[in-house]
C-alpha cells in the first residue's frame, strides 16, 4: 500500500513542477507592469521587480522607450522541497514615452526599492521648456 502511496505522491509532484514551470515560462513572457508620471522636469517609469537584486538588472534607453531586462533568483530553505516553480525566473519590459518628449539620458537614474520596484527617473531636456512660441501674424512672409 505504501508503494502505491509514493506514486501517487510522485506523480503529483511531477504534474505540480510541469505546471509550474509551464506558469513560470509563460509569466517570463509577459511584459513587467509599470506605470508612466510626468513632472515638470522628468518622466518617471515604475516597473514591478519583487524579488530583483541591483546586480541582476539592466536599464537602457534607446529612441525614447526605457527597456529593462532583470533575473531573480529563488532562495533555497533547508528542508524543503521545490514542487511548484512559478515565479519567472528572467523578467522584461518596456515603457515608451510620448514621441513628442524632449529628453535626455544624461542624468537618468534608476533606483530599486526594498519594496520591489524599479523607478527610472529620465530627466527632461532643459531647452526643451525654453522654447519661444511664434504666432502667425509675427512670421514675415518671404
Amino acid at each position: 500500500m505504501s508503494e502505491l502511496v509514493e506514486t501517487g505522491r510522485s506523480i503529483v509532484r511531477r504534474a505540480l513542477e510541469r505546471v509550474g514551470r509551464g506558469w513560470s515560462k509563460m509569466q517570463e513572457r509577459r511584459p513587467l507592469s509599470y506605470d508612466l508620471l510626468e513632472s515638470d522636469d522628468a518622466y518617471l517609469v515604475v516597473f514591478d521587480a519583487p524579488g530583483v537584486r541591483g546586480d541582476d538588472l539592466n536599464v537602457t534607453f534607446l529612441d525614447h522607450t526605457v527597456e529593462v531586462e532583470l533575473d531573480r533568483f529563488r532562495d533555497f530553505y533547508d528542508g524543503y522541497e521545490m514542487l511548484f516553480p512559478g515565479r519567472g525566473i528572467s523578467l522584461s519590459g518596456s515603457a515608451d514615452l510620448p514621441r513628442d518628449a524632449n529628453v535626455t539620458p544624461e542624468g537618468a537614474n534608476a533606483t530599486l526599492t526594498r519594496n520591489g520596484t524599479l523607478q527610472v527617473e529620465i530627466p527632461k531636456n532643459d531647452d526643451a521648456r525654453d522654447v519661444a512660441v511664434v504666432e502667425e501674424d509675427d512670421i514675415d512672409e518671404a
